[in-house]
């Protein structure tokens, strides 16, 4: 790709960039929220129009106009959110759209063979015939990888492909990533993990401000160089310092017991507090979150708000107490991405903003002011459309969101998760200072070290119930990871 340049209404996303890839390379792509990675990519695979440049593939010039056209030059891309359809089954999902030939009927047996074959080739030990629906996230994975081999493809983009695996599955599609590249397939490879960055990639390219930085040989080149290079400045230290002050109890639950579940679970909260909650993917961290937030239905439970027993049965009660819930899944269920910044800043407080029967346009500006500037929001403007931002500067509108909402409480379930290391700096800071204000914020991650470094105190959760509750010198990653296991 050469002198790639692409604007979006008040943004310049790509300033006259230069990317290439060698067949057989694993390319790491690295850079901050924002900094152009999946605009670049998107030109890459036909899902944007450059607005100047040129790609060459072996040489040759190419116009790229749509994915179909990147895919008949070799080019996959495997987004973030899996582009599968769950009620089809993998063979269906596999070969969408190349099932039969013109006015032939559809060869089930040859289509399920052939998708055999495929799996077998990534040692994906699965029927063909199965619903995707069925699968876990890194099943589906390899789903898009096999979709991708049968197109004979020769440049295979992933777009932060471990944010929801765990370990053993993490080392299963590494070595599928290894065996793409014996078969001379080129990988470019988006993430925010640096641990990963370091194991499976030969080279990386770093981008800021939608340019390159530099590309390097990851065997010649740090950690903490490539985290200066991608946020333009040295940091001293990934996580900041806790110095809250830790009150009275402002939460205690006792006894919840969610639906279809046999366990019960007991935990309390303290102002100032940041408790993390630890575990396996799958351990039911999430799952206990929303039944307090009043999302899934509980048989029974005790709630007590700042020592008052209250109900809570759905997210409007809970709100009414001061808690807030910041969704793992911030653009399906945090935001509404049509929606303006402003628009998504006061929508958890209307009331607020209202005169009468109509919402004050002046009041609204004020408050979507003072939180773009407070949680230091990066966007053109407040009417720029949520959709439109970087996934850090997303988060900080949930954020801000449930801080007009004059939450006391805040549950936030990976904070982080998708998003650079220079906004998650920013998070964790906005965790303290939330924190030094007397809030009360229940941390869950699925980043041991985030956990670690950010909680007072860590419960560890295992099989949909607390396993442990590490404080003081007790939490650590061994303790954690003993209970979780």
């Amino acid at each position: 790709m050469r002198g790639i340049s692409k604007s979006f209404p008040g943004v310049k996303a790509l300033d006259n960039v230069g990317f290439s890839v060698a067949e057989g390379e694993i390319r790491a792509l690295v850079g901050e929220n924002g900094a152009g990675k999946s605009t670049l990519m998107k030109i890459l695979n036909g899902n944007y129009k450059k607005d100047s440049g040129e790609i060459l593939i072996d040489g040759v010039p190419v116009n790229i106009t749509d994915p179909q056209v990147a895919g008949a030059h070799g080019i996959t891309i495997i987004f973030q959110e899996l582009n599968l359809v769950d009620e089809l089954s993998i063979a269906e999902n596999i070969f969408a759209g190349r099932l039969s030939e013109k006015g032939r009927l559809v060869n089930w047996k040859e289509i399920n063979q052939k998708a055999r074959q495929l799996l077998e080739r990534i040692g994906f030990d699965a029927d063909p015939t199965r619903l995707v629906g069925s699968l876990t996230v890194a099943e589906k994975q390899m789903v898009e990888i096999a979709k991708a081999l049968s197109r004979n493809s020769r440049i295979i983009l992933m777009d932060e492909p471990s944010a929801t695996l765990t370990k053993n599955e993490l080392d299963a599609l590494f070595d599928i990533i290894r065996d793409l590249k014996k078969s001379g397939i080129a990988v470019i490879y988006i993430s925010h993990r640096m641990e990963e960055i370091f194991e499976i990639c030969e080279t990386v390219t770093v981008m800021r401000d939608g340019q390159i930085i530099g590309t390097r040989d990851v065997a010649s080149v740090s950690s903490a160089e490539l985290v200066e290079m991608m946020v333009g400045r040295e940091m001293s230290s990934a996580y900041p310092t806790r110095n809250a002050v830790i009150g009275d109890e402002v939460l205690r639950v006792e006894h919840l017991c969610r639906k279809d579940r046999k366990q019960d679970v007991s935990f309390s909260l303290r102002s100032g507090e940041v408790l993390g909650i630890a575990g396996l993917v799958g351990a039911g961290r999430t799952e206990i979150m929303r039944a307090v937030f009043g999302v899934d239905y509980i048989k029974s439970c005790d709630v007590y708000v700042r020592g008052q027993k209250v109900k809570i049965n759905n997210p409007a009660q809970a709100k009414k107490h001061g808690i807030a819930f910041l969704t793992e899944d911030r653009r399906a269920e945090g935001l509404t991405l049509d929606f303006t910044v402003k628009a998504n800043i006061v929508a958890a407080n209307l009331p607020s903003i209202c005169k009468g029967p109509f919402t004050s346009g002046k009041r609204e500006n004020e408050l979507a002011d003072e939180y773009i500037q407070k949680i230091r929001i990066k966007t053109p403007s407040r009417s720029q459309k949520a959709g439109n931002l970087s996934g850090g500067n997303q988060q900080k509108v949930v954020v801000s969101k449930w801080l007009n909402a004059d939450s006391d409480i805040l549950i936030m379930d990976e904070p982080t998760r998708g998003i650079d290391v220079g906004a998650k700096r920013e998070i964790y800071e906005i965790i303290n200072d939330l924190a030094s204000q007397g809030k009360s914020v229940i941390l869950i991650s699925s980043e041991l070290p985030e956990v670690l470094a950010m909680s007072d105190r860590v419960l560890v959760v295992k099989d949909d119930a607390i396993a442990a509750e590490l404080t003081g010198s007790d939490i650590s990653a061994v303790e954690v990871m003993r209970y979780a296991l």
